[in-house]
């Protein structure tokens, strides 16, 4: 694959297209109920076999998750799944196909803000405890811990002292997680520089997406080997057997879902939860009963 720099403008601007017409697939997706597709298809006529492929094995792979959730439910586990990799790696995605047909009580996203005045003098880990999983539960860290790893060591937000600690505590820390019978497993989403630079270009240029570009995102792609020799000490020093790392290739956005996703079901030992038949009761009638009509004021107009 050329360089971006290598790109023409007329092929780049070609490309973010591409990008953006596929990130418009990604909301067309999540609304999509009656997994069927209309006779003049939603893509170009080439893109149909691959896009349906993609949707099959997407549904029967939801489908295995809804299996994974009754059984967490039934069996009463503690599931913890990290979500690291850089800006625009993806996390963000794979975690809405998870959760899209789940029930959010059972599977939860923990998606921390930047910690306010007093959480910076707490215990590191403190605010990350508090969104730790019930029993029944499944959390999903939408970045974690690790951010002391990654962005804080970059960008300078942790001294020298707290970032070695860091790597001084989080196996214990995570070793304590399993032994209190928490099943944690860690993914890293790993894309390629070009492929970064890609995304951000067609952020830039989707007024629906610009919001996800932060000053903290475009600094990341000034500092991009910062970022990666600190990523590179992380998956080394926090690599264990108790939580090993699991890195997901995420150049290609649809494949690097399905490929996760797979690989989650497999890390858990789920099965089938018998289930007492659903038998829908009559409504019950009462003759008295004369339904009001609601007031013309209080509709919502039907412009659609």
């Amino acid at each position: 694959m050329p360089h971006i720099s290598e790109i023409n403008s007329h092929e780049l601007m070609e490309r973010i297209a591409d990008d953006l017409a596929d990130g418009y697939d990604e909301e067309l997706e999540l609304e999509i109920e009656d997994r069927a597709f209309d006779e003049h298809g939603l893509q170009a006529p080439v893109d149909r076999l691959a896009r349906q492929q993609y949707f099959r094995e997407l549904f029967r792979l939801q489908g295995e998750l809804v299996k994974l959730q009754d059984w967490v439910q039934h069996s009463r586990q503690k599931v913890v799944v990290i979500f690291e990799g850089r800006d625009a790696a993806g996390k963000g995605g794979v975690i809405k196909r998870i959760t899209q047909r789940l029930n959010p009580r059972v599977v939860r996203v923990a998606a921390l803000p930047a910690p306010n005045d007093r959480e910076r003098t707490q215990w590191y880990f403190q605010r990350y405890v508090a969104h730790l999983p019930a029993a029944g539960e499944v959390v999903l860290f939408d970045r974690s811990w690790y951010n002391r790893a990654g962005v804080e060591k970059v960008m300078g937000f942790c001294t020298e002292e707290e970032y070695e600690e860091f790597f001084r505590s989080v196996p214990e820390f995570e070793k304590m997680l399993v032994r209190s019978s928490i099943r944690l497993i860690k993914y890293w989403f790993s894309i390629s520089d070009e492929e970064q630079h890609l995304r951000f270009l067609g952020r830039i240029h989707d007024p629906l997406k610009q919001w996800k570009l932060s000053p903290m995102d475009l600094e990341s792609r000034v500092r991009w080997e910062e970022y990666t020799k600190a990523k590179e000490a992380m998956l080394e020093r926090t690599h264990i057997p108790e939580a090993p790392w699991w890195v997901v290739q995420a150049v290609d956005k649809k494949k690097a879902r399905l490929n996760c996703i797979a690989h989650l079901l497999e890390q858990l030992p789920y099965a089938d939860v018998p289930h007492t038949e659903v038998v829908l009761p009559d409504r019950v009638r009462h003759p008295d009963y004369l339904r009001q009509p609601t007031p013309g004021s209080m509709l919502v107009p039907e412009r659609y």
